[in-house]
């Protein structure tokens, strides 16, 4: 029997997490409960505990930081992470272990399918189907619904993930490292509910969608540099050529240089753009390195 750690990262929870903690005990009652209280100004981490849950501490605020607190803290063959708010079906547990040792996965995704309009507020379905756009045309993402709060991932991947997301990012830097590390990934689709009356989403939809997508552009730095070093390069290196051709051909015709300000601005602007080419041969170096490293990880782990 495997071991499974259901990780259940809590804000000024105290209105469910009682029912999530019953709930994921009742149809894995051999899995072990994890609870982080994020600096809760609740009765969150006490109603857990009594819930039957381990609860962990972490006084910095943010989904990241309780997630990074939770896999430095819990010893398991698999890991459910899941949110404290009852908005996700705990049933839908065993079939997403199911789906991940039939097919070999190291990342479950479990979708989110509304049950009711109220679920799921609009702003957040726009952005959520942006910002999931987005790193499916940058990194080939095949997952429908990346910002799901509701995830099963092997030992395997957590010993090769290294979390820096401190908010609500941390959901796309987990598909992220799955996608450029080639690892097998799947989902399945699982009902949503809305909060129950009295409790209150975390979520600032255009802060922490800035947030996100900053967070894509931020790993697109760090594990796409060439296309993107080189590509800003190869711009600047063609800006620079349309400003000093007709200044080079006036040279060659007359011996002397017009516009010398824009003679040296091109020359400027020729040598940054060399120089983010190089830039991006570089960290790409560094980059697959890392890569190998982190896949030697996920071996070694492998049984």
């Amino acid at each position: 029997m495997p071991k499974v750690a259901v990780l259940i990262p809590c804000y000024n929870e105290a209105l469910t997490i009682p029912k999530v903690v019953h709930d994921f005990r009742t149809v894995w009652p051999f899995a072990e409960i994890h609870v982080c209280d994020n600096a809760s100004t609740d009765d969150t981490g006490n109603l857990a505990r009594e819930a039957g849950a381990r609860v962990w501490y972490e006084p910095r605020k943010g989904k990241g930081h309780a997630v990074r607190r939770l896999l430095r803290s819990v010893d398991a063959d698999w890991y459910l992470l899941v949110d404290g708010d009852a908005t996700y079906e705990a049933r839908l547990a065993p079939d997403a272990l199911d789906l991940a040792g039939q097919l070999g996965l190291d990342l479950v995704n479990i979708s989110r399918r509304e049950t009711q309009a109220t679920a799921y507020r609009a702003g957040h379905r726009w952005g959520n189907q942006l910002l999931t756009g987005t790193v499916q045309r940058l990194f080939g993402n095949p997952i429908k619904d990346m910002l799901s709060g509701y995830k099963l991932f092997s030992r395997a991947f957590v010993d090769s993930f290294a979390v820096q997301s401190n908010g609500f990012d941390i959901e796309t830097e987990i598909v992220v490292h799955a996608l450029t590390l080639n690892l097998p990934v799947g989902e399945m689709a699982g009902p949503y509910y809305p909060r129950p009356e009295g409790s209150v989403s975390k979520l600032q939809t255009w802060p922490d969608g800035f947030r996100i997508l900053f967070r894509i552009l931020n790993l697109v730095r760090q594990e796409k540099p060439l296309p993107l070093f080189l590509g800003a390069g190869g711009l600047l290196i063609l800006l620079s050529l349309g400003l000093g051709l007709p200044l080079f051909w006036h040279f060659w015709e007359t011996g002397t240089v017009p516009r010398l300000p824009t003679a040296v601005l091109a020359t400027g602007i020729m040598l940054v753009g060399l120089l983010s080419s190089a830039i991006g041969l570089i960290l790409d170096g560094i980059t697959r390195f890392q890569r190998e490293n982190r896949l030697l990880t996920l071996r070694r782990t492998r049984p």
